[in-house]
């Protein structure tokens, strides 16, 4: 099984989309007041942060969330945005604040996604998408996968079913009272992951560079990618 090791990690990267990074968008449209009030309720009812904080997540009460702390929203969003199938380590219904120990590891992370998004629409030609990166840094104890559990847990494919045995594994260590998993990257073997699972462990959280990722998808599964920072 999994077992316990110490770390401290500082400078963890998390590369978020900077479409999701600034202030809400409603903030910025020229509406009346009352209008955007309207506005903001509507989103509160349907946003999944929202929902969350308001007590609404089954698998997630509102006294693990975090309040009045820079960039709130941000964390917030990562553990209860978790997605249809959920990730390699949390399930549909809670998410969890993933990050690589070194800033390629993320970027592959993050350029393997949208690559694979590009290919199963079939899209041709070079596509451009920008990430702000959020650094964390993490100290104490978080399980490590052991190497008799690394086949099933990190398979590269197919997504969402190869998820099956790291999401289970992580269900079971959350309930147990894990703080999280250390793990190998799969898009970036050189690299390491962190898979944390509680908010209030995400330390320090604070924005740092911006990159920009341009990718060259093809519908024969070629690809290419170039990445900056500015």
């Amino acid at each position: 099984m999994a077992h316990l090791e110490l770390i401290d990690y500082a400078r963890a990267h998390r590369l978020v989309p900077a479409k999701y990074s600034g202030k809400s968008a409603l903030a910025a449209l020229p509406l009346a007041e009352h209008v955007l009030s309207d506005l903001s309720e509507l989103d509160a009812a349907t946003n999944e942060r929202k929902i969350a904080e308001g007590g609404s997540n089954p698998e997630m009460g509102p006294g693990e969330l975090l309040y009045g702390v820079p960039e709130t929203r941000i964390v917030n969003a990562a553990f209860s945005h978790p997605g249809p199938h959920g990730g390699r380590f949390n399930g549909p219904g809670r998410g969890a604040w993933y990050a690589g120990v070194e800033v390629e590891t993320s970027l592959a992370e993050v350029s393997f996604h949208r690559r694979r998004f590009l290919q199963d629409a079939r899209i041709r030609g070079y596509y451009t998408f920008d990430y702000v990166d959020f650094l964390a840094d993490f100290s104490g104890s978080f399980h490590h996968i052991d190497v008799s559990e690394r086949a099933a847990c990190l398979q590269p494919a197919p997504i969402p079913q190869c998820y099956g045995a790291s999401q289970a594994m992580a269900r079971a260590l959350l309930y147990e009272g894990s703080n999280g998993i250390v793990y190998p990257s799969v898009r970036h073997p050189s690299g390491t992951c962190i898979a944390c699972f509680r908010p209030a462990l995400v330390f320090h959280p604070r924005r740092d560079r911006e990159y920009r990722i341009t990718l060259e998808a093809e519908t024969n599964g070629g690809s290419r990618e170039i990445m900056q920072s500015h």
